[in-house]
Protein backbone atom coordinates (compact mmCIF):
# COMPACT_ATOMS: atom_id res chain seq x y z
CA UNK A 1 0.00 0.00 0.00
CA UNK A 2 1.42 3.45 -0.49
CA UNK A 3 2.77 5.21 1.94
CA UNK A 4 0.37 8.07 2.05
CA UNK A 5 -2.30 5.55 2.58
CA UNK A 6 -1.30 4.17 5.75
CA UNK A 7 -0.96 7.44 7.02
CA UNK A 8 -3.62 8.53 9.72
CA UNK A 9 -5.49 11.92 8.34
CA UNK A 10 -8.06 11.84 10.87
CA UNK A 11 -9.60 9.74 13.40
CA UNK A 12 -11.14 6.62 11.62
CA UNK A 13 -12.73 4.36 14.86
CA UNK A 14 -12.96 1.44 12.12
CA UNK A 15 -9.26 1.03 11.37
CA UNK A 16 -6.56 0.03 14.41
CA UNK A 17 -3.62 2.13 15.14
CA UNK A 18 -0.97 1.63 16.37
CA UNK A 19 -0.48 4.02 19.06
CA UNK A 20 -4.12 3.22 20.37
CA UNK A 21 -3.65 -0.07 20.37
CA UNK A 22 0.24 -0.01 22.62
CA UNK A 23 -1.86 3.01 24.32
CA UNK A 24 -4.49 -0.08 25.57
CA UNK A 25 -1.96 -2.38 26.28
CA UNK A 26 0.21 -0.40 28.96
CA UNK A 27 -3.42 0.37 30.32
CA UNK A 28 -4.67 3.70 28.89
CA UNK A 29 -7.96 5.37 27.80
CA UNK A 30 -7.00 6.54 25.06
CA UNK A 31 -7.85 3.72 22.03
CA UNK A 32 -11.27 2.58 20.28
CA UNK A 33 -12.48 -0.92 20.15
CA UNK A 34 -10.88 -1.69 17.13
CA UNK A 35 -8.01 -1.12 18.63
CA UNK A 36 -9.22 -3.08 21.40
CA UNK A 37 -10.06 -5.49 19.49
CA UNK A 38 -6.94 -6.26 17.40
CA UNK A 39 -4.98 -6.16 20.53
CA UNK A 40 -7.86 -9.21 22.53
CA UNK A 41 -6.44 -11.13 19.11
CA UNK A 42 -2.95 -10.46 19.80
CA UNK A 43 -3.53 -11.50 23.43
CA UNK A 44 -5.23 -14.46 22.34
CA UNK A 45 -2.71 -15.81 20.13
CA UNK A 46 0.12 -14.60 22.86
CA UNK A 47 -1.17 -13.53 26.44
CA UNK A 48 2.41 -12.51 27.44
CA UNK A 49 1.94 -9.62 24.64
CA UNK A 50 0.45 -6.83 27.59
CA UNK A 51 3.53 -7.80 29.43
CA UNK A 52 5.88 -6.97 26.58
CA UNK A 53 4.69 -4.17 25.98
CA UNK A 54 5.28 -2.94 29.84
CA UNK A 55 8.93 -4.50 29.34
CA UNK A 56 9.24 -2.03 26.00
CA UNK A 57 8.23 0.94 27.70
CA UNK A 58 10.55 0.41 30.67
CA UNK A 59 13.31 -0.16 28.02
CA UNK A 60 12.66 3.30 27.02
CA UNK A 61 12.98 4.84 29.87
CA UNK A 62 15.75 3.39 31.18
CA UNK A 63 17.14 4.21 28.03
CA UNK A 64 16.27 7.58 29.07
CA UNK A 65 17.99 7.53 31.94
CA UNK A 66 20.97 5.96 30.59
CA UNK A 67 21.83 8.92 28.29
CA UNK A 68 20.98 11.35 30.99
CA UNK A 69 23.14 10.03 33.19
CA UNK A 70 25.82 10.41 30.43
CA UNK A 71 25.38 14.05 30.31
CA UNK A 72 22.62 14.15 27.46
CA UNK A 73 20.19 17.28 27.78
CA UNK A 74 18.26 16.99 24.49
CA UNK A 75 16.10 13.76 23.90
CA UNK A 76 14.19 13.42 20.42
CA UNK A 77 11.45 10.97 20.66
CA UNK A 78 10.25 9.86 17.78
CA UNK A 79 7.09 8.29 17.29
CA UNK A 80 6.63 9.49 21.20
CA UNK A 81 2.96 7.95 20.65
CA UNK A 82 0.09 8.76 22.89
CA UNK A 83 1.87 10.67 26.43
CA UNK A 84 0.89 8.18 29.60
CA UNK A 85 3.05 8.35 32.61
CA UNK A 86 6.09 8.02 33.48
CA UNK A 87 7.10 9.85 30.33
CA UNK A 88 10.40 11.09 29.00
CA UNK A 89 10.97 14.16 29.99
CA UNK A 90 9.90 13.32 33.39
CA UNK A 91 12.60 10.27 33.93
CA UNK A 92 15.25 12.86 31.87
CA UNK A 93 14.07 15.87 34.10
CA UNK A 94 14.46 14.23 37.29
CA UNK A 95 18.11 13.64 36.28
CA UNK A 96 18.27 17.49 35.45
CA UNK A 97 15.62 19.66 35.13
CA UNK A 98 16.88 21.48 32.09
CA UNK A 99 16.32 18.68 30.17
CA UNK A 100 14.63 19.53 26.75
CA UNK A 101 12.36 16.70 25.17
CA UNK A 102 10.90 16.93 21.46
CA UNK A 103 8.05 14.52 21.44
CA UNK A 104 7.57 13.77 17.73
CA UNK A 105 4.78 11.68 15.61
CA UNK A 106 3.12 11.84 12.43
CA UNK A 107 -0.74 11.48 13.47
CA UNK A 108 -2.26 14.32 14.27
CA UNK A 109 -4.94 12.91 16.65
CA UNK A 110 -1.65 11.66 18.39
CA UNK A 111 -0.25 15.13 18.47
CA UNK A 112 -3.61 16.74 19.44
CA UNK A 113 -3.28 14.60 22.82
CA UNK A 114 0.55 15.53 22.85
CA UNK A 115 -0.53 19.35 22.56
CA UNK A 116 -3.36 19.13 25.21
CA UNK A 117 -1.39 16.86 27.77
CA UNK A 118 2.19 18.30 27.50
CA UNK A 119 0.79 22.12 27.38
CA UNK A 120 2.58 24.20 29.51
CA UNK A 121 5.60 21.73 30.71
CA UNK A 122 8.83 23.36 31.20
CA UNK A 123 11.09 21.96 28.71
CA UNK A 124 8.46 19.43 26.69
CA UNK A 125 8.18 20.03 22.88
CA UNK A 126 5.41 18.25 20.82
CA UNK A 127 6.28 18.54 17.15
CA UNK A 128 4.33 16.83 14.27
CA UNK A 129 6.92 14.87 11.86
CA UNK A 130 7.23 11.54 10.26
CA UNK A 131 10.14 9.06 10.91
CA UNK A 132 10.05 8.51 7.20
CA UNK A 133 10.89 12.18 6.23
CA UNK A 134 13.50 12.93 8.94
CA UNK A 135 14.80 16.01 6.74
CA UNK A 136 11.60 17.52 6.95
CA UNK A 137 11.81 18.02 10.93
CA UNK A 138 15.60 17.58 11.90
CA UNK A 139 15.76 21.65 9.95
CA UNK A 140 12.33 22.28 12.40
CA UNK A 141 13.86 20.91 15.76
CA UNK A 142 16.64 23.47 15.34
CA UNK A 143 14.52 26.55 14.76
CA UNK A 144 11.52 25.89 16.62
CA UNK A 145 12.54 23.53 19.20
CA UNK A 146 16.53 25.56 19.90
CA UNK A 147 17.88 21.45 19.23
CA UNK A 148 21.62 21.85 18.75
CA UNK A 149 23.23 19.30 16.99
CA UNK A 150 26.55 20.43 17.79
CA UNK A 151 25.72 19.05 21.35
CA UNK A 152 25.00 15.51 22.43
CA UNK A 153 21.28 14.57 21.32
CA UNK A 154 19.57 10.91 22.24
CA UNK A 155 17.01 9.94 19.82
CA UNK A 156 14.46 7.52 21.05
CA UNK A 157 12.67 5.20 18.32
CA UNK A 158 10.70 3.10 20.74
CA UNK A 159 7.97 0.62 18.39
CA UNK A 160 8.41 2.39 15.79
CA UNK A 161 10.86 1.12 13.23
CA UNK A 162 8.93 -1.90 12.49
CA UNK A 163 6.07 0.28 11.16
CA UNK A 164 8.16 1.67 8.23
CA UNK A 165 7.94 -0.99 5.74
CA UNK A 166 11.09 -2.34 3.34
CA UNK A 167 10.42 0.69 0.34
CA UNK A 168 10.44 3.39 3.22
CA UNK A 169 13.89 2.37 3.61
CA UNK A 170 14.37 1.91 7.36
CA UNK A 171 18.35 1.71 7.34
CA UNK A 172 18.31 4.87 5.60
CA UNK A 173 16.46 6.70 8.02
CA UNK A 174 18.84 5.94 10.38
CA UNK A 175 21.68 6.60 8.42
CA UNK A 176 20.42 10.06 8.02
CA UNK A 177 19.32 10.51 11.64
CA UNK A 178 23.12 8.93 13.41
CA UNK A 179 25.19 11.75 10.73
CA UNK A 180 23.10 14.57 11.92
CA UNK A 181 24.70 13.64 15.61
CA UNK A 182 27.16 15.12 17.74
CA UNK A 183 30.03 12.55 19.52
CA UNK A 184 28.39 11.39 22.90
CA UNK A 185 25.05 11.07 21.42
CA UNK A 186 22.81 7.99 21.94
CA UNK A 187 20.10 6.02 19.57
CA UNK A 188 18.06 4.10 21.11
CA UNK A 189 15.72 1.68 19.04
CA UNK A 190 13.36 -1.64 19.65
CA UNK A 191 12.32 -3.50 16.50
CA UNK A 192 9.73 -6.78 16.44
CA UNK A 193 12.38 -9.79 15.64
CA UNK A 194 10.99 -12.92 12.78
CA UNK A 195 12.06 -14.93 15.58
CA UNK A 196 8.19 -13.96 16.79
CA UNK A 197 6.03 -17.25 17.16
CA UNK A 198 4.83 -17.99 13.04
CA UNK A 199 1.14 -18.07 14.50
CA UNK A 200 1.27 -14.35 15.93
CA UNK A 201 3.16 -12.87 12.94
CA UNK A 202 0.56 -14.27 10.58
CA UNK A 203 -2.50 -13.13 13.09
CA UNK A 204 -1.43 -9.21 13.36
CA UNK A 205 -0.31 -9.10 10.08
CA UNK A 206 -3.86 -9.79 8.67
CA UNK A 207 -5.24 -8.16 11.07
CA UNK A 208 -3.07 -5.09 10.34
CA UNK A 209 -2.69 -5.00 6.55
CA UNK A 210 -2.85 -1.54 4.95
CA UNK A 211 -3.34 0.29 8.32
CA UNK A 212 -0.82 2.46 9.96
CA UNK A 213 -0.48 -0.35 12.58
CA UNK A 214 0.86 -2.87 9.63
CA UNK A 215 4.34 -4.78 10.67
CA UNK A 216 7.13 -5.71 9.19
CA UNK A 217 9.17 -8.39 11.26
CA UNK A 218 12.99 -8.62 10.18
CA UNK A 219 15.66 -10.56 11.24
CA UNK A 220 18.11 -9.81 13.84
CA UNK A 221 21.25 -8.99 11.43
CA UNK A 222 18.92 -6.86 9.67
CA UNK A 223 18.17 -5.07 12.41
CA UNK A 224 21.76 -4.71 14.17
CA UNK A 225 22.77 -3.25 10.57
CA UNK A 226 20.81 0.11 11.33
CA UNK A 227 23.40 0.33 14.19
CA UNK A 228 26.20 0.86 12.14
CA UNK A 229 28.71 3.12 12.96
CA UNK A 230 27.15 2.99 16.63
CA UNK A 231 29.27 1.99 19.53
CA UNK A 232 26.78 -0.75 21.20
CA UNK A 233 26.52 -0.33 24.98
CA UNK A 234 24.85 -2.46 27.36
CA UNK A 235 23.85 -5.98 26.12
CA UNK A 236 23.68 -5.22 22.62
CA UNK A 237 21.14 -5.89 20.70
CA UNK A 238 19.04 -8.28 22.52
CA UNK A 239 15.21 -9.14 23.40
CA UNK A 240 14.34 -5.93 25.35
CA UNK A 241 13.49 -8.31 28.94
CA UNK A 242 17.54 -9.08 28.67
CA UNK A 243 17.93 -4.79 29.12
CA UNK A 244 16.11 -5.09 32.30
CA UNK A 245 17.43 -8.15 34.31
CA UNK A 246 18.38 -11.55 34.53
CA UNK A 247 15.10 -13.18 35.61
CA UNK A 248 12.11 -12.09 33.21
CA UNK A 249 10.71 -14.53 31.21
CA UNK A 250 10.92 -14.67 26.86
CA UNK A 251 7.68 -13.99 25.49
CA UNK A 252 6.47 -15.54 21.84
CA UNK A 253 6.92 -12.05 20.40
CA UNK A 254 10.32 -11.03 20.04
CA UNK A 255 11.07 -7.61 20.41
CA UNK A 256 15.01 -6.38 20.16
CA UNK A 257 16.91 -3.55 22.13
CA UNK A 258 19.07 -1.43 21.02
CA UNK A 259 20.90 1.14 22.50
CA UNK A 260 24.45 2.54 20.39
CA UNK A 261 26.56 5.40 21.60
CA UNK A 262 28.04 7.66 18.68
CA UNK A 263 31.81 8.23 19.39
Amino acid sequence: MPEAERMPSVIDPTKPNAARVYNYMLGGKDNYEVDQLVAHRMLAVAPDTRTLAWFCRQFLLDSVRLAAEAGVRQFLDIGAGIPISPNVHEVAQQVDASVRVVSIDYDPVVYAHGNALLAGVPGVFPMLGDIRRPMDFIERLRTEATIDFDQPVAILIVGVLHYVMDDEHPAEIIRVLRDVLAPGSYLAFTHASDNTQADFIERSSSDTVGSSAQVRYRSPATVAAFLDGLEMVGPGLAPVQEWLGDDLPSTRVVILGGVGRKR
